[in-house]
């Protein structure tokens, strides 16, 4: 493993499905930090805060910390602090993260006060016509839209479900604005956990289920690019990709004898 500086890791499909582990990935994780290679669990989850992740994988026998861990609300707060200093931002989505938005100034949604940016996050119960409909008003009357990520699905337990980029589209198309995206696959999300760890692009690899955000939006960065066969992983989504993965793997659990091969 000495080739390799980094190792980039989605959660969500690739450790855990509905927070319970995927076979050997325990053990995988243990193997990784074993050889001493600096690892980020980087993710767009939104449902949780960092140390609500930290400690539930913990508590399902994963070797990590808080400090270990990336995600997409820390690193939206840190652009909202940067480029919409003081604005007041309505925020939609499912979980409470307001913990690890840090500096940023959140409408309680009552009242008529307008809100300056537009925030999504992960979709859930709260994605309803009215939150929906009150979001796409604030955009009409010139709010900036901020999403926390673009995908279209995830995995559970039960099968795929519906994300917030099906409804950002939506929101996109009729209220005629673009969204900035903070989270994965946007590559400021990936050098800031580069950054997290003093490692450079060429020495790190990432890990994922999803070939569009985590993959192929490594690779084009410099990130070597590791697509596993489990979680929101489609073969029909990987055929049609406009890339290629660098590695395939059928499992998380397979990737210490890949890097010990490399």
């Amino acid at each position: 493993m000495e080739r390799i500086g980094a190792v980039l890791i989605d959660i969500d499909g690739v450790l855990t499905v509905s927070w319970k582990p995927l076979p050997g990935t325990v053990e995988a994780m243990e193997r990784l930090r074993a050889a001493g290679l600096p690892l980020a669990l980087v993710t767009n989850t939104t449902s949780r805060t960092r140390a609500s992740i930290a400690a539930k994988l913990a508590e399902e026998g994963f070797p990590v910390g808080v400090e270990d861990i990336l995600t997409a609300p820390v690193v939206t707060a840190a652009y909202l602090r940067e480029h919409y200093p003081g604005a007041r931002c309505l925020l939609l989505s499912s979980g409470d993260v307001r913990e690890d938005l840090e500096g940023v100034t959140l409408l309680d949604g009552s009242g008529d006060a307008t809100a300056d940016v537009v925030v999504l996050g992960g979709a859930g119960a709260e994605f309803g016509y009215a939150a929906l409909n009150a979001a796409f008003r604030h955009l009409q009357r010139g709010a900036a839209l901020i999403a926390m990520h673009r995908n279209l699905y995830w995995r559970t337990a039960d099968g795929l479900d519906l994300d917030a980029g099906a409804f950002l589209l939506g929101l996109e198309r009729a209220a005629r604005v673009e969204a900035e995206v903070t989270g994965k696959p946007a590559a400021a999300f990936f050098a800031t956990a580069l950054a997290h760890l003093g490692a450079t692009a060429s020495e790190a690899l990432m890990v994922g289920d999803d070939i569009e955000s985590d993959v192929l939006a490594a690779q084009r960065g410099g990130i070597t690019g590791v697509l596993v066969r489990t979680g929101k992983y489609l073969p029909e989504t990987h055929r049609a990709a406009d890339g290629t993965p660098d590695h395939v793997l059928d499992s998380f659990a397979d990737l210490p004898a890949l890097l010990e091969r490399g």
